[in-house]
């Protein structure tokens, strides 16, 4: 193996252990009390992430879901205010108003999650034809789930994305679930890459778990989208390891799938190549170690960190101003 692919390697399992870290820690905070609301991780899912991102530019642009923590670390987004939004804290990306589903840094092109699903897929195309207009170099990688395929956005965003030939990688996460609904049992047809080349974007399957996979399919598609030749797709088969939300103990499941699944889930498999090709097992330890020590001092550091200013509830909102019965259009406001 030559240095710079074991170089490329390490930096793909660094970036895994610290998203697995990182919701390793979220998830204790929130079963200790700490973390108000449930919280959607990404568990199992990390290898997309940090393939897809390992080939994105500081400047180029990505939108997220509502298990967008994995997306934001590996774009780069601080974990400080990562784990401070979290926790309600003011030092968060969002000043503590967002929290898990809607955790953005502006600073490293996070453009957000999103509650909504499919709802960054138009926020991604708009971006797009932004940085087209300035003519920016720059690309937008838009981040769903397989669930996301079936709702209106899809199609209106890959539309207007082939239509413009505008510079989008979108990335279909398919861990096979639509919240607690096999995805299967939902979808017409045989699925997202089908319906993407109906739609003039070209599209590539890879596994998900499979972090080098990753790396290599999404520097293709990347180079192909910043080289002028429009939106293309990478459909990423993974699975989530835990359930919908961290309050879901995933009964649902059948008995022995998740068991059956960590045997092929993408941080022991980077990790056995690396061995494989001669790395310390040393070294792979201390890696490991250090992002838990990372993300252990973050939940400190948010733990005592101030609460946002209850005189700053109103900032940012869009209108904070009183809706009168004279200016509300459907007559007298009624008590509900």
């Amino acid at each position: 193996m030559s240095g710079d692919n074991r170089a490329r390697l390490v930096a793909l399992y660094g970036t895994m252990c610290r998203i697995r870290a990182f919701e390793e820690t979220a998830l204790a905070a929130h079963r200790a009390g700490e973390i108000p609301g449930p919280l959607h991780v990404s568990i199992g899912q990390e290898a997309v992430a940090a393939g897809v991102c390992l080939n994105l530019r500081t400047d180029d642009r990505i939108t997220s879901n509502h298990r967008g923590h994995g997306h934001a670390l590996a774009k780069g987004a601080g974990v400080a205010g990562m784990m401070e939004e979290l926790f309600g804290r003011a030092g968060g990306h969002c000043r503590g108003k967002g929290g898990s589903m809607h955790i953005a840094d502006f600073s490293v092109g996070m453009l957000g999650a999103n509650g909504v699903v499919a709802g960054g897929i138009p926020i991604a195309v708009g971006a797009a034809q932004g940085l087209r207009m300035l003519g920016s170099s720059a690309i937008v990688c838009c981040f769903f789930g397989d669930g996301a395929i079936n709702r209106g956005p899809f199609l209106e965003g890959l539309n207007w994305a082939a239509l413009y030939r505008l510079p989008v990688l979108f990335v279909c996460e398919d861990n096979g679930v639509a919240a607690f609904t096999r995805a299967e049992s939902v979808t017409a047809g045989p699925g997202v890459l089908a319906r993407s080349e109906a739609l003039g974007v070209p599209a590539l399957s890879v596994d998900g778990n499979d972090a080098a996979a990753v790396d290599d399919a999404a520097a293709r598609l990347v180079a192909e989208v910043r080289g002028g030749s429009g939106p293309r797709l990478l459909h990423a088969i993974t699975y989530r390891l835990m359930g919908h939300t961290s309050t879901d103990p995933a009964a649902w499941r059948e008995t022995g799938e998740v068991e059956a699944a960590r045997s092929h889930e993408p941080l022991p498999r980077l990790r056995a190549r690396l061995l494989a090709e001669g790395m310390p097992a040393r070294a792979l330890d201390a890696i490991e170690g250090d992002a838990r020590a990372e993300m252990s001092q973050a939940r400190g550091s948010a733990l005592s960190a101030p609460w946002p200013d209850p005189a700053t509830a109103w900032d940012d909102v869009q209108d904070n101003g009183a809706m009168t019965d004279d200016a509300w259009p459907f007559g007298a406001q009624e008590t509900v």
